[in-house]
Formats: C-alpha cells, structure tokens, sequence
C-alpha cells in the first residue's frame, strides 16, 4: 500500500484515538476490544485513517456521521472507497445512528460480514 506509515498522519491517528466519538467508543469498548478477530482503531493506511481495521478479515468498518451524507461527503467517501479497494480491503459503512438505535443489529452485520471476508480468504 502506497505509504502505509504515513509518518504525518501518526498524530492525527493518536488524536483521533483519545478523542473518539461516542458511537466509535461504543462499538470499541462493547464490541470489537473483545472481537476475537482482531480490529486497531484508527489505523493510518496510506493517505487516511482508517476508524476501525482487520488486517485479517482485509476490512474497515467506517461510521458515518451526518458530514457523511451531503454531496461533498458522499464524492469523499467514494474516492476514500476506491483507493483502499485497490487494496483488497472491504469497506463497511456504517451509520452513527445504526450504532445508537440499534447496536444488536450492527454487531451482527459486522459479524456477518467478517466471516464472510475470511471464508473468501481461505
């Protein structure tokens, strides 16, 4: 991957750590922490930050606040997608508000979704 250690970006990634969202935090510390597939939050991979990472399952699991759903955040998105796509990398998106209304239901997808990533790896 072009630049993986993005040496300038190291930073941010720790500042992001110590100041997670509420919704990032919740799926952290209630779910993925004790994932027995392992996931490292915010992970620099080339020119962005990953929210949450498996180099195993090749996934990334994005949630998206509202900036995500205007038109300038959806062309970022589809550009962030495509450059880590070229990677093998799977992307989940997945809503703040999923995370907050219905956290049950988003642990299963992403369950779901992780081993269906391995068993293709295999």
């Amino acid at each position: 991957m072009q630049n993986k250690h993005n040496r300038e970006l190291v930073p941010v990634a720790k500042m992001l750590r110590n100041n997670m969202t509420k919704e990032e935090k919740h799926l952290w510390y209630d779910y993925l922490r004790t994932y027995p597939v392992r996931f490292s939050r915010q992970k620099v991979l080339g020119k962005y930050i990953a929210d949450f990472y498996s180099a195993e399952a090749k996934m990334i699991i994005e949630l998206d606040g509202s900036q995500h759903y205007t038109t300038e955040g959806k062309a970022e998105d589809k550009e962030r997608t495509d450059f880590l796509e070229k990677y093998g990398l799977k992307i989940i998106r997945i809503s703040n508000m999923d995370v907050n209304r219905n956290f049950e239901g988003v642990c299963v997808y992403i369950d779901k979704m992780v081993r269906q990533s391995l068993s293709q790896l295999r």
